[in-house]
């Protein structure tokens, strides 16, 4: 697609949402920057001034449907809202966690999409992105709630590629790895699960094999242009990796069958080999 109109990205107030915002900016788009608390992108007007595109903030709480106004015009929507909790193992994992997920990473990208399908289809289409992550292919313990509700926009990206294609929007899922961010960094303490002394060796090994990936980071600047070289690029497959070690998974992950990608993952949870 051309780089041009109105493109719109969630949880744009830090990390990967705001980096998309900038570089859709610096492509030509004329960007709406959205966020809870529209304080947090102060200084990414001023930011964006230099670039060819436009920038704006403006408020939008996913899980609160009446700040959700997305604009006539639309092209591009990037549901890059998102939350992580604690990690506990899943006997210890109250629900009150699993729907506080979910209402931000499912209910919220269902309703902001919901709203955002007529004004794509009155444009004459665009590019529905959904952020998700390359955990989702992996069997990582200890994050049933997060991976879950990741694999459901994948599963709901999937429904809506056939439902959408014939009216020229494009569904496009962006599978990030360890990306330069708050919530990569956070990630990085050891999950709750390792207070369980069931648990326990099972969350040291995770833990270990966490700090391993530390050398693999990618900076919030680069996995951005990978995210919008995928959104102007009307070839691009449905699930894009921005990041070398994401790119790496998802090519193994297509490459094998689903059992035999699975156990060649799981010795390094189950006995540390």
């Amino acid at each position: 697609m051309d780089a041009e109109g109105i493109a719109v990205v969630t949880g744009a107030g830090r990390g990967i949402g705001r980096g998309v915002a900038l570089e859709l900016a610096r492509r030509g788009f004329e960007t709406v920057a959205t966020m809870r608390d529209p304080d947090a992108g102060a200084a990414l007007v001023n930011e964006a001034a230099p670039l060819p595109g436009s920038l704006r903030v403006q408020r939008l709480d996913v899980t609160d449907p009446s700040t959700v106004d997305l604009p006539p015009g639309l092209r591009v929507l990037v549901n890059n809202a998102g939350v992580e909790a604690e990690h506990p193992a899943f006997e210890d994992t109250p629900l009150a966690v699993w729907r506080r997920m979910y209402e931000t990473n499912v209910f919220g990208v269902i309703e902001v999409t919901r709203r955002a399908i007529p004004l794509l289809r009155a444009s004459g289409g665009g590019v529905l992105c959904n952020v998700t992550s390359s955990s989702i292919l992996a069997p990582v313990p200890f994050y049933g709630p997060y991976r879950s509700s990741k694999a459901a926009v994948s599963a709901i990206g999937e429904s809506l590629r056939a439902e959408l294609g014939p009216f020229g929007i494009r569904v496009l899922e962006i599978m990030p790895g360890p990306i330069a961010t708050d919530m990569f960094e956070n990630s990085g303490r050891p999950p709750e699960a390792i207070q369980h002394p069931d648990y326990r060796p099972m969350a040291e090994r995770y833990h270990a094999g966490r700090q391993g990936i530390e050398a693999m980071i990618t900076s919030v600047e680069d996995a951005s242009r990978a995210i919008v070289d995928a959104i102007l690029d009307d070839d691009a497959p449905l699930r894009v990796g921005c990041d070398p070690l994401a790119v790496g998974l998802l090519d193994a992950w297509r490459g094998q069958p689903d059992e035999a990608f699975l156990q060649s993952m799981l010795p390094a949870w189950s006995d540390g080999s």
